[in-house]
């Protein structure tokens, strides 16, 4: 995590602070725009880790996320602001105590069955630079076990928009488990997703991460949400009406 404070300009600061869906005494939740990275990006561009200095106390303390989301992934992040709240909320993501929620579109038309659950293995590959997740049988040596449950919200002969909840953490893992069934997830060019749709170009991976629900630091579940982006809204509503 990076110690030392980073010089951030005023419009930085605005816009981290206009990201900000919920803080209290333990917690800050932040609705992350796609083609953010939430740490260790490449080149000169602040990632999220780095806009959280804006919440910096006078002591030098600031926020630290406790988990992810890819790059182009938007949605619901958490940063703990104490030690204490950073060390339960890892151990209940360790725990498999906090429930995550996404929407996807993806494409052609809706999953088959609509519901289900996908539990084939995983293992990452490594190119180069880049690092990518495939799948694999359970017994190959670089198996990790993933589990996928998803449900069709709306569908068209083109896309279908799904609800998503991952039960395992694996990089990822939901667009490599939509890929594997044959659905990959819109404007995923990795992961082999449709870049244009009912002649509509997709603008950027269609994942959004809708909510979070976990057992707070200071007591009792907390179940934050944060809306889809308007890319997202548009392009939903241009499939599904």
């Amino acid at each position: 995590m990076s110690r030392t404070p980073v010089v951030l300009r005023p419009d930085e600061i605005a816009a981290v602070r206009s990201m900000v869906i919920h803080e209290d005494a333990a917690i800050l939740a932040l609705n992350k725009p796609a083609g953010l990275s939430s740490q260790g990006g490449r080149g000169q561009f602040h990632t999220l880790d780095d806009l959280l200095w804006a919440f910096a106390r006078s002591n030098g303390k600031r926020p630290e996320l406790v988990h992810r989301l890819d790059r182009d992934t938007s949605g619901v992040i958490v940063a703990a602001k104490t030690k204490p709240a950073a060390g339960a909320l890892g151990k209940a993501i360790m725990g498999r105590r906090v429930k995550k929620t996404y929407r996807a579109i993806v494409a052609p038309g809706a999953p088959e069955p609509l519901d289900g659950v996908i539990e084939t293995p995983l293992r990452r590959e490594e190119r180069g630079r880049e690092a990518y997740m495939r799948t694999c049988s359970p017994d190959h040596p670089d198996a990790e076990s993933a589990k996928t449950t998803y449900r069709t919200l709306k569908s068209s002969p083109a896309a279908a928009l799904v609800e998503l909840e991952p039960h395992t953490g694996r990089m990822h893992q939901l667009r490599v488990h939509l890929a594997s069934i044959g659905r990959p997830i819109t404007g995923d060019a990795r992961y082999g997703g449709a870049l244009m749709l009912a002649g509509e170009e997709v603008p950027r991976l269609m994942l959004h991460a809708l909510a979070l629900e976990f057992p707070h630091p200071d007591g009792g579940t907390t179940r934050i949400e944060a809306e889809p982006p308007e890319d997202f809204q548009a392009l939903s509503t241009a499939l599904f009406g």
